[in-house]
């Protein structure tokens, strides 16, 4: 039986010293941007009145979601017993508490006031989403952390199971939770539909697994470390299986929404009238984001090759972050209807005003302060990766295959 050893990140120091200062600094950026918009006020944002939640969400809404999917390497070994992907569940586990930091730091930041945090974690309102995702976020990161040391110390190995499906019930119910945040707000149409929760699922398995292949071929071929065609092409295969998962939930929602007479207009809107939202569905979300990998990671040719299946991930990431955009911002820029089918001449309320949609536009502050959790999501990461052992020395087909996993 094969051994799989883990070793620490042995990338050059150089290297290494430098990948830390340009993610630092991009890091430091978003800081900068926070405090530019804590000190001026968030009107010097792309946000108003009708659009609330802006760039800043998309971000941290995406990341958070994609903590969830990225854990689902993890959960696959230990609670669905396939050995393959076992020399995996480091990296899942320790890239799904890196991405979760990322989004929630975003999330908080973008409040407004943070100091006002306090009260949010100490006075709830269990009628609302909101107050369970707080217990969502934090007791996700918690069974994480101990799914870690469950994988890493031999006296936690008996405990494995059993803590990775605590941990793969708790991220479905985190991920149903933030897609329900959308799901439950009545006064969207576009956002009012059940079919928020299992959609908001299948783009976790989708983007957490593309960043998470991303990391892993990344961090390999930094360092040398060869990776099977047997382990690369199953974890290929799962990607397109979770975004064609994700267009078929789309299929869903827009034909629950034609259900109803009402939403045409919101269908349109989408599909075909709603200007820079209509342009980031079909040719960054659908097009670039979702057929094209799908067409590299099944194409007879392409998806053999390492490089064009690190594409397929990279638009698979971009169409994420544009599907954020399309559904947070785009839902909140489309005209309320308080009363459909009328006309309302005079509003202060901006519901109906002439069917036009929101104006918004996202400002610098805005973008840097988003990427500025990435930046933080992969500074975790990488720090991880080189300070403990994350990483399988080999994932070479000859040291996967039956395989038997050694906890050093």
């Amino acid at each position: 039986m094969k051994r799989i050893v883990y070793r620490e990140w042995r990338l050059a120091p150089q290297r290494y010293w430098g990948l830390l200062a340009i993610l630092a600094v991009v890091a430091g950026l978003g800081g900068l941007a926070f405090a530019y918009m804590e000190h001026e006020g968030h009107w010097v944002t792309g946000m108003t009145n009708q659009v609330v939640w802006g760039t800043p969400h998309v971000f941290a809404v995406f990341l958070i979601v994609a903590a969830s999917g990225a854990l689902n390497v993890a959960s696959i070994g230990s609670v669905f017993g396939k050995t393959l992907y076992k020399p995996l569940a480091r990296l899942s586990g320790l890239l799904a508490i890196a991405l979760l930091a990322g989004g929630l730091l975003v999330l908080v930041l973008d409040l407004g006031r943070p100091d006002r945090l306090v009260v949010a974690m100490t006075t709830y309102n269990f009628r609302s989403i909101f107050a369970w995702n707080i217990f969502l976020y934090t007791g996700f990161m918690v069974i994480v952390i101990a799914y870690l040391w469950t994988m890493v110390e031999r006296k936690g190995h008996p405990y494995t199971k059993p803590v990775g499906f605590f941990a793969f019930v708790w991220r479905l119910a985190l991920t149903t939770g933030t897609g329900s945040i959308f799901g439950f707000l009545v006064a969207r149409q576009a956002y009012d539909t059940a079919v928020m929760a299992p959609l908001f699922i299948a783009m976790s398995f989708a983007y957490g697994l593309a960043i998470f292949l991303l990391i892993l071929l990344f961090a390999l071929d930094q360092d040398g470390r060869p990776i099977g065609k047997f382990v690369l092409f199953r974890l290929r295969n799962l990607l397109g299986i979770f975004i064609g998962a994700v267009l078929f939930l789309v299929v869903i929602y827009f034909l629950t929404k034609l259900y109803g007479a009402k939403n045409y207009d919101l269908v349109a809107f989408y599909l075909a009238d709603g200007g820079i939202y209509t342009i980031l569905f079909w040719f960054v979300w659908i097009l670039a984001g979702s057929l094209f990998p799908l067409g590299i990671l099944f194409h007879p040719e392409l998806s053999k090759s390492r490089a064009w299946i690190a594409s397929a991930c990279g638009l698979t990431v971009v169409g994420g972050l544009a599907s954020m955009y399309v559904i947070i911002i785009g839902g909140q820029a489309f005209p309320m209807q308080l009363f459909p089918g009328k006309t309302i001449l005079e509003s202060g309320f901006y519901d109906g005003v002439g069917g036009a949609a929101a104006a918004y536009a996202p400002s610098l502050p805005e973008i840097l302060l988003g990427i500025g959790g990435v930046a933080v999501a992969l500074l975790i990461t990488a720090v991880g990766i080189r300070v403990l052992q994350f990483l399988p020395e080999s994932l070479a087909d000859r040291d996967v295959v039956d395989h038997h996993v050694v906890r050093v």
